[in-house]
């Protein structure tokens, strides 16, 4: 048993070892903003019964400065006031496009098909796709087009700094920064051609429109509830340069509104954070719930400090490479951890029904 609590600490310190190097990394993009090559950028919004965002949105892209920029947005069927709003824009300020969503074709996700449609009626040399609770500032769409184009990168992505206000955010929302950034150095996502080291996210994917036109990824992934991560293994398996990035106070998103929508949200991806393994996602889960428990009985009260020590260090790079605060997330650490489990427990019993709810559609349906 001696051996198994070795392997639970070694465990814990290369975790230690990835959030640290994450947090000294700072993977954000630069400040300064380079010369860039002139191009025509496309901004793509889907958007499903977003009345509480798309305004706000829309009212931050019409002060971004470029000479050459349509911005395009898919109603997908919504049913409160997101088109009336669209529509308002769009009457407002001459580059910004509404298209109502086609009847979702079988074998599709709504989101998917959404970005697919949004794509077809692009006409910039840069896709970006953004969703509709993104909250853009100052240059950060220049920052990410000169980014782009220094590393002559096929796809970045952003994780937006995640906005939590109500207890239940709390208790879940940092959870997907725990994870990824304690298990995967971000630097390696671009230095790295191993698609091991991957990991993008859906809400800002920028692209180069002539790489995308070539593959079709949103088409290619159609039914994929966590296409952002597919998408990105497949421009490394295809040797395609790409990069994810941390987001700064630029770039920020409510994800999610509440505890119960932050789970339900999080069943979709929590095993493809685990390399769409349940079996991996099910023993971080046990292992990380366990180890305190083993190290103290075999190995006694100095080394049970010394693991909680790491576990609180874990934490403290990870919330300052995030950006939220240490003090909140270290108070929280146990009912954060009681989530994760849930999550992991929901989903199990979610992928056996084939049932989960999203945007008032079922995506673990029969496809």
């Amino acid at each position: 048993m001696i051996y198994f609590c070795y392997f639970l600490i070694t465990l814990l310190v290369i975790r230690l070892l990835v959030a640290f190097i994450n947090y000294l990394s700072f993977a954000y993009l630069p400040k300064v903003t380079p010369l860039m090559l002139e191009s025509h950028v496309s901004i793509l919004i889907p958007a499903r019964n977003e009345e509480e965002n798309i305004g706000t949105l829309l009212e931050q892209l019409s002060t971004f400065e470029h000479s050459k920029l349509e911005i395009i947005v898919y109603n997908d069927h919504s049913t409160d006031k997101t088109e009336s709003i669209i529509r308002d824009w769009a009457a407002r300020t001459s580059n910004i496009t509404l298209v109502n969503g086609d009847v979702l074709p079988q074998g599709w996700l709504g989101k998917n098909h959404a970005c697919h449609q949004l794509a077809q009626a692009a006409t910039g040399d840069i896709l970006l796709f953004l969703d509709a609770d993104v909250s853009v500032k100052k240059d950060v769409i220049k920052r990410s087009i000169s980014y782009l184009q220094k590393y002559e990168l096929h796809l970045l992505s952003i994780f937006p700094k995640q906005i939590v206000k109500s207890f239940g955010e709390r208790v879940s929302v940092p959870l997907m920064n725990w994870v990824l950034l304690s298990i995967l150095p971000i630097y390696l996502i671009r230095k790295s051609k191993n698609k091991i080291f991957s990991a993008a996210n859906g809400q800002f994917m920028m692209f180069r429109a002539t790489t995308y036109k070539a593959i079709w990824p949103h088409e290619k992934y159609k039914s994929n509830k966590v296409e952002d991560i597919a998408i990105i293994r497949l421009f490394k398996e295809k040797g395609l340069a790409s990069d994810t990035r941390l987001g700064d106070n630029d770039i920020s998103c409510r994800m999610y509104v509440g505890l119960d929508d932050a789970i339900e949200g999080f069943i979709k991806n929590i095993f493809q954070f685990f390399g769409n393994s349940v079996l991996i996602t099910i023993s971080f889960g046990i292992l990380t719930t366990i180890a305190p428990f083993v190290v103290y009985l075999y190995m006694g009260l100095w080394w049970l400090i010394a693991y909680l020590g790491g576990i609180v260090c874990i934490r403290f790079f990870v919330m300052l490479a995030s950006q939220q605060s240490i003090l909140q997330n270290l108070l929280l650490v146990l009912p954060q951890h009681i989530v994760f489990l849930l999550i992991i427990i929901k989903g199990l019993i979610n992928n056996k029904q084939k049932k989960l709810i999203w945007k008032d559609r079922n995506i673990l349906q029969d496809l």
